[in-house]
């Protein structure tokens, strides 16, 4: 089960507060009962110094063990009450989605290049979202009527959805994030959206694994990511048998000649930077 505790995925993906793995519940009971225990004892023995001696009444003979826990009751009842109002203000900025999905005053279309149908949308949020796109509406090409179409052609339907709907929610489901990162991370970088870079990097350095490394390289290499690249290629560096034996690597090196020379010197460093420290 996911846990919003230990899961790997980015914060902002997360499961929801009430989501938690068995090993986190126990963790967390353990916490309380030692921190519960700790409150206890200092108010134990704060008492015995006041009272130099003096018997407890007889009416409350475990009154040590029915004391609140204090600064941890108070600020748990903080916490929940700022993810409250977090929730409150998400659910309000995502209102937008509403007029996008039930296409609500739209007033431009944006076209798929796969020729796939063309998509309404809001020219001011385009603006808003995006310097390229302010300075495509604010050109004369399309200062139009509301007909205009767009053509993104970097995209295909499911990519072009999935984008409209990060700028209209800001938020993204992990099934689409998991199915479209690359394409929207490079749409990111082209048009300019920084969050959704930020976004993407988040779940692709999270993600991270023999498997999309290379996928990752390539991708971080396309947007010129020089930190998304390192941590790629020393990932590749430590687990280089198993990454260039496997038939991903295959495909990958006669598209990528340079990338390929880069992995080789990166591996070159790496072995001769162990051999002068005596790894």
């Amino acid at each position: 089960m996911d846990c919003s505790i230990c899961s790997s995925m980015p914060f902002i993906l997360r499961p929801p507060r009430n989501t938690i793995c068995g090993t986190c519940y126990e963790g967390a009971r353990n916490v309380i009962t030692l921190m519960n225990k700790l409150e206890i004892d200092h108010h134990c023995k704060s008492t015995d110094k006041t009272t130099h001696n003096i018997p407890a009444p007889s009416s409350s003979p475990n009154s040590c063990k029915q004391q609140p826990l204090g600064n941890l009751s108070k600020w748990m009842t903080s916490m929940k009450e700022i993810e409250e109002d977090l929730n409150k203000k998400i659910s309000f900025l995502s209102g937008l989605i509403v007029a996008f999905r039930d296409q609500i005053h739209t007033d431009i279309q944006l076209k798929p290049g796969n020729d796939g149908p063309s998509i309404p949308s809001h020219r001011a949020l385009l603006a808003a979202r995006s310097e390229i796109f302010r300075n495509m509406l604010d050109s004369d090409g399309c200062k139009a009527p509301p007909s205009d179409t767009i053509t993104l052609p970097e995209l295909n339907t499911e990519e072009l959805e999935s984008l409209l709907e990060f700028l209209y929610s800001g938020n993204l489901g992990w099934d689409k994030l998991e199915k479209h990162v690359y394409s929207l991370f490079l749409a990111a970088d082209k048009y300019e959206i920084t969050y959704l870079q930020h976004f993407c990097e988040r779940y692709m350095l999270s993600s991270l694994n023999a498997s999309n490394v290379l996928e990752i390289l390539e991708t971080s290499d396309v947007c010129s990511n020089k930190a998304l690249k390192e941590i790629a290629l020393n990932f590749i560096v430590r687990n280089m048998e198993d990454i260039v034996f496997s038939p991903k690597y295959e495909i990958f090196a006669p598209k990528n000649p340079h990338l390929g020379l880069q992995i080789t010197r990166a591996f070159l460093m790496d072995a001769k930077t162990k051999r002068i420290n005596g790894v």
